[in-house]
């Protein structure tokens, strides 16, 4: 009776040989795909890795040339459309959406970037926001008016009471095709908003006056 458990731990043990011996060689065989894989890997990237590099840098070069391509073109377009507005007469037939446009062109034409034309509904004072050459962020005020209508002090102050809180702008202009009523100019003096008129934008527009932030 003694007997039989000897040969069943002897039976245990050898079981239990054997699976780590097949333990043992599963991780063995594991290893050596394992490092044959990565031989495989490294033996490729050699082959490839300057043909792959090259690709990488013509791709960027690509890239890099359509966006210059893409940068003169519309510079060219702009340069189109400011040549057309040397003069002051354009503006004087313009629609107001058009002249808000005109402004923002002169702003691109001048340095500035990040311009945006805002005006419309809800537009809370604000036509044209770009940043000036100089870092500052600038509001334009549009009025495409006729000849007999001036801005008042009405329209100025609203661009006085929005253009620092609501917008966030350092400086702020209002630029007409007409002029300002002298209650409006003074002030605009006052608060340091620049009233731009007919004559100031003619000569802005030629090139040979200041711009609005100036």
């Amino acid at each position: 009776m003694a007997r039989r458990p000897v040969r069943r731990r002897r039976s245990t043990v050898s079981r239990r040989a054997r699976r780590a011996r097949d333990n043992a060689l599963l991780v063995g065989v594991t290893a050596v795909a394992a490092l044959a894989v990565v031989s495989a890997l490294v033996h490729w990237l050699a082959q490839h890795l300057l043909p792959a590099a090259a690709l990488l840098v013509l791709a960027a070069g690509a890239g890099a040339a359509v966006l210059v391509v893409r940068a003169r073109a519309r510079q060219r377009e702009l340069d189109v459309r400011t040549a057309q507005l040397r003069h002051i007469g354009p503006f004087l037939t313009m629609s107001p959406k058009a002249f808000e446009h005109a402004l923002a062109d002169l702003c691109r034409r001048d340095g500035c970037t990040k311009v945006t034309v805002v005006g419309g509904a809800g537009d809370l004072a604000a036509d044209v926001l770009a940043t000036t050459p100089a870092g500052q962020r600038i509001l334009i005020q549009a009025k495409r008016y006729g000849p007999r209508t001036f801005v008042g002090s009405q329209d100025v102050q609203k661009v006085n009471g929005t253009y620092r809180d609501v917008h966030r702008c350092q400086l702020a202009a209002v630029v007409t095709t007409s002029t300002f009523t002298k209650a409006a100019a003074a002030f605009c003096a006052q608060v340091g908003i620049r009233a731009v008129d007919r004559r100031a934008l003619a000569l802005w527009a030629e090139g040979t006056g200041r711009p609005p932030w100036a």
